[in-house]
């Protein structure tokens, strides 16, 4: 466990609702599992014994983790539960070492230690890079933030640290950079809205002691908690774990696995009593009363930090959008890419693991992935993946866009027209609104409007022409919306899968015509939003409203239900 890597997510690791009943997805208790054993409950699967879990070790796993959360220890899978593991952490496993080990540990106290520490209490730290892509930090304020949140540590022990230039990085214990995807670590960065850092426990490995941050995110100072992420908290945090220390159940504690936000005046920030006896169990309590560096001179004056947080022309952080706009719908598109799926929306995308997973509550900008599009993109129209050659076909307004995995091919855009689309008055399509690939035949379809059109692609080919008799109408796909936002096939089953506003209806793989198909809420099953109220969808043949109650709601009194149904009927017919 020396150098087990800690992350902290801007997201659950795993999200314990799946796609939809149709939806290829573990289910519930799976995934349940899969976080107890990620996170240290439960020993991982054994694929050479087989081995199986009980089914009291699981309610035991389970009381274990309300208890570590300060939930009410049920030993059930229940709503508060899955809230609680669906919350931004850390990704180090909560429980270090063996169940004896932990159960003799908790008697006595509630932080924990990795096993790991430093021999020497006079530490150096450097700054080898800082945030450069949307955070509106300059690099004197992140020295300073650096510089407290250590501080915060050596206030009440005998840890003393000691700020080194770049150029002597080399000899310092803690180095701190900020990067973006792959860094020479093991452990890349995924961009915006997944793992925000990481640290390594202390030790004799030359990347002991290092802390990254992913420049992707949008480190900020001084401001309300939803706006940014606080780099003072997170800082705090991960040094904490370069130091020693693991999770701890205690609350409050810097330490506990779940990201807490701002913590307010830094100058003033003090340890809770948890995090103060850990730390104190290490590096001993504080005997020197003036702090000296170690060639004994005294240490440099503490530095200022401005009273309100700074901002540099041109380098406003980019809003996040809030829960509302996830779980609002009305995606541009939706595409199977890889076996994953994303949702654009606007300048951002969310991304679905194979799992079923959503990777981040939180969007990634679609210009820090894809690499080609014009400056400013606001809209992507519809993408899909070509089998052929598995490039991926971006169509945005009247030009299309061909990737070789996130990069943009030379040569693009190229007008829609080079497709030989006419529509049956002879007029080029102005957009395409979906286009994917239908796993029954493999052929690729693009519709526009209340019009579709089919394609045999072939390898080597540029671009297809329309197969004979197109277009057609979309009406020929029933029970699903004649002009949807766009389409898809997925899973193991490889069913198609047609998005409208904030609903999806499932057609059975090579069907276009089924006697039933029922609307479902894609805020609920696909971006794991709240299901407190109904969810309001559009009847997909007709402009009439209609209202379909998810059944998970968990609403207590079928009367309060009622009557929420009916106001949200009332307020779409309005």
């Amino acid at each position: 466990m020396e150098n087990l890597v800690v992350l902290y997510l801007s997201s659950a690791v795993i999200a314990l609702t799946s796609p939809g009943s149709a939806a290829p997805a573990p289910d519930l208790y799976t995934r349940g599992i899969d976080w107890l054993s990620r996170y240290g409950y439960l020993p991982p699967p054994d694929p050479r014994t087989g081995r199986l879990q009980t089914k009291e070790g699981i309610e035991s796993a389970i009381k274990q983790m309300q208890r570590f959360a300060g939930l009410k220890e049920t030993g059930k899978l229940d709503a508060d539960t899955l809230k609680q593991m669906s919350v931004p952490r850390c990704s180090l496993p909560d429980i270090v070492g063996s169940e004896d080990m932990l159960r003799k540990r908790r008697r006595k106290k509630r932080y924990a230690l990795s096993g790991s520490s430093w021999e020497s209490t006079n530490l150096r730290w450097s700054v080898l890079s800082y945030p450069k892509l949307y955070s509106s930090l300059s690099s004197d304020l992140v020295n300073r933030l650096m510089f407290y949140a250590l501080k915060v540590w050596s206030d009440n022990t005998n840890l003393q640290f000691h700020e080194l230039d770049k150029n002597q990085a080399d000899h310092a214990e803690i180095r701190i950079s900020f990067a973006r995807s792959l860094h020479d670590d093991g452990y890349p960065f995924d961009g915006k809205g997944g793992t925000l850092a990481h640290a390594f426990f202390p030790g004799s490995a030359d990347i002991s002691g290092d802390t990254h941050f992913d420049d992707e995110e949008t480190w900020t100072y001084g401001q309300p908690d939803g706006i940014g992420t606080d780099l003072f908290t997170v800082a705090v945090h991960e040094f904490g774990h370069a130091l020693g220390l693991s999770h701890s159940s205690a609350d409050p504690s810097i330490m506990r696995p779940y990201y807490q936000g701002p913590v307010g005046d830094v100058s003033r920030y003090t340890l809770p009593m948890d995090d103060l006896l850990a730390i104190q169990t290490l590096y001993g309590m504080k005997v020197n009363k003036e702090p000296t560096s170690p060639n004994g001179h005294p240490t440099p004056r503490m530095p200022e930090l401005p009273s309100t947080p700074p901002s540099r022309t041109g380098t406003k952080p980019p809003k996040d959008p809030s829960t509302e706009e996830r779980c609002n719908g009305g995606f541009d598109a939706v595409a199977n890419i890889r076996g994953e799926v994303f949702f654009f929306k606007g300048p951002y995308f969310w991304r679905i693991e194979r799992s079923g997973s959503l990777v981040s509550l939180s969007p990634a900008l679609v210009k820090n992935f894809w690499f080609g599009l014009p400056p400013g993109t606001k809209k992507i129209d519809a993408v899909y993946e070509r089998k052929t050659d598995s490039h991926i076909i971006f169509f945005i307004g009247s030009q299309f866009w061909v990737f070789k995995d996130t990069i943009a091919l030379p040569g693009y855009p190229r007008p829609l027209s080079d497709w030989g689309m006419r529509k049956k008055d002879g007029r080029v399509p102005e957009r395409v609104d979906a286009a994917f690939v239908w796993s029954h035949n493999g052929h690729t379809y693009l519709f526009s409007g209340e019009e579709f059109w089919r394609f045999t692609e072939n390898q080597g080919q540029a671009v297809p022409h329309p197969d004979a008799d197109y277009p057609r109408s979309t009406a020929l796909w029933k029970g699903v919306p004649s002009v949807p936002d766009d389409i898809m096939s997925w899973g193991k089953a490889q069913d198609t899968y047609f998005f409208k506003d904030n609903s999806y209806w499932v057609l059975k793989a090579g069907e276009m015509d089924q006697d039933t198909v029922t609307t479902k809420s894609t805020a609920t099953d696909w971006m794991f939003c709240p299901t407190l109220s109904p969810t309001p969808v559009s009847n997909p043949r007709c402009g009439k409203c209609t209202c379909d109650v998810n059944k998970a709601s968990t609403f207590t009194g079928p009367s309060l239900l009622l009557i929420s149904t009916l106001f949200q009927c009332i307020r779409m017919l309005n």
